[in-house]
């Protein structure tokens, strides 16, 4: 399998590139529209063919790569069952899993963050988490039809219950990291470790955060696959 892991700097944002080395058909999950022009010449240059661009879920950071990326390559654009994306090709549930050769991709339910967010299991072995689980964090949970409790279920019920070996490969970072593991994460992760669910839940109401400085353009735009109104 070939992946890779590409990085947006002005939204920290990783997007991830997979692919069958046999078939050299490809995934890329949570593209960029800015960063379109760089991910399509790696497409090229390493002689891929893109069938899918997959979300974890309605981005309010960034503008999505997918609907730019259908219109070159024809691939199929998908998002989680549930999110209002009319434009999308078709929508993922669940314990659905994309087959591309050798190379798996099972969808897990991990609403929270949003009301329709999804993981990726690649491969058995390799987590998209996007902002479901951070890296000693996690995604906020106070905008979009967000809960906090929903997201203590399903990163704790859910993510935490896969082998400890398993790496986690985030949606984000803010300082610089770009790996971790489900062992890593339950032991160490300040979100979670040692909390209750009211624990979790009490404390996320506590952030405060700023609204994303895109999310008035960005959540209608990745509504419409990336196209920003006039």
């Amino acid at each position: 399998m070939l992946f890779r892991q590409l990085f947006d700097p002005e939204t920290s944002t990783y997007s991830y590139l997979m692919a069958d080395e046999g078939t050299r058909e490809a995934v890329l999950v949570d593209s960029v529209a800015d960063q379109v022009p760089r991910d399509w010449k790696l497409l090229q240059e390493l002689r891929l063919t893109l069938k899918y661009c997959l979300e974890t879920h309605v981005h309010a950071d960034h503008i999505t790569g997918a609907g730019q990326l259908r219109e070159l390559s024809g691939c199929e654009t998908l998002v989680p069952e549930q999110a209002q994306v009319s434009c999308a090709t078709r929508t993922l549930k669940d314990g659905e899993t994309l087959r591309l050769a050798n190379l798996t991709i099972q969808a897990i339910a991990t609403p929270g963050h949003t009301d329709s967010h999804l993981s990726y299991l690649v491969n058995g072995d390799r987590l998209l988490t996007g902002d479901s689980l951070l890296i000693r964090g996690c995604g906020r949970t106070d905008f979009q039809s967000g809960d906090a409790g929903l997201m203590y279920d399903h990163v704790v019920g859910r993510l935490f219950s896969l082998p400890d070996q398993t790496r986690v490969y985030p949606g984000h970072d803010y300082r610089g990291h770009t790996v971790s593991t489900i062992g890593e994460e339950r032991q160490f992760n300040p979100r979670f470790q040692g909390k209750t669910r009211q624990d979790f839940i009490e404390f996320m109401a506590t952030l405060n955060l700023p609204s994303p400085k895109k999310m008035a353009i960005a959540v209608p735009a990745n509504q419409e696959c990336g196209q920003v109104s006039a």
